[in-house]
């Protein structure tokens, strides 16, 4: 069976004694980054006045919520009873173990706060975000294919790989697809809508849809969690997790749309 080998990319850039730089730390550092400026960016283009230490602030309390959701997330979902035997693992992050959905809620959160503290309303600060957080998803997915890690189902085709760790079977290469659809598409599209300012809630509800719909895809592709499975005989655990995202981000968007404010 024909398959693309898989290119082995080290892990860690370099190391310095026992203290290491990897491919995914690197890939957080960037996307926010990236977020960051694409924040500055709307803030001259909309008009919103907020101050290089106000963007600062932005930016910080995302750090903090999606890191601290992500992890939380990841155990109340996908941990397990080893987190509630010994509570204290919550902390070891070096184990790995991150989850996209509870690092959304974290931002959301986060998001609500800093709105207070800056006295910016929260739809016009998650509108900003949300047009550069597909950035970050894109360097995140990037970085799981380089750990060789979420890997695909088996597959026939030509483009499938062999993953270390997943089996003989070339299997779909699923973190790249969901670096172009939830990273390069989405970002393109609400870049291009961001050009022309619309009623709060618009940006950030789009991109829920859109994210939601294209991880409710990509899953198909994607080999279930293991100690999870299948759901309702159907659905891998993303899904069941995105299709709410959906329907929510709808709503969000005709809210929006129906809305006679500016953002």
């Amino acid at each position: 069976m024909a398959s693309l080998p898989f290119p082995a990319i080290d892990p860690v850039i370099f190391a310095i004694g026992p203290f290491a730089v990897r491919w995914y730390g690197l890939a957080y550092v960037a996307g926010f980054v990236v977020t960051g400026l694409v924040v500055r960016w709307l803030n001259k283009r909309w008009k919103v006045g907020l101050s290089g230490d106000d963007i600062l602030t932005m930016i910080l309390y995302a750090i903090i919520g999606i890191m601290a959701g992500s992890r939380i997330g990841w155990v109340l979902i996908y941990g397990g009873n080893a987190y509630l035997q010994d509570p204290l693992r919550l902390l070891a992050v070096w184990e790995g173990g991150m989850s996209w959905h509870g690092g959304f809620v974290g931002l959301l959160i986060a998001g609500w706060f800093v709105s207070r503290r800056l006295k910016v309303p929260f739809g016009t600060l998650a509108d900003m975000v949300a047009v550069g957080v597909p950035a970050g998803l894109f360097f995140g997915r990037v970085a799981n294919f380089i750990n060789a890690e979420l890997w695909g189902r088996a597959t026939d085709l030509p483009w499938g790989m062999v993953f270390p760790g997943a089996g003989p079977m070339p299997r779909h290469p699923s973190q790249l697809y969901e670096a172009f659809l939830e990273g390069i598409v989405i970002m393109a599209v609400l870049m291009v809508l961001s050009l022309t300012k619309r009623p709060q809630g618009f940006y950030y509800g789009s991109f829920m849809v859109m994210y939601g719909s294209f991880r409710t895809l990509v899953e198909f592709f994607r080999e279930p969690d293991p100690h999870i499975g299948l759901l309702f005989g159907a659905l891998t655990m993303g899904q069941v997790l995105s299709i709410p995202l959906i329907v929510v981000g709808a709503i969000i968007v005709y809210r929006a749309l129906r809305s006679k404010y500016p953002g």
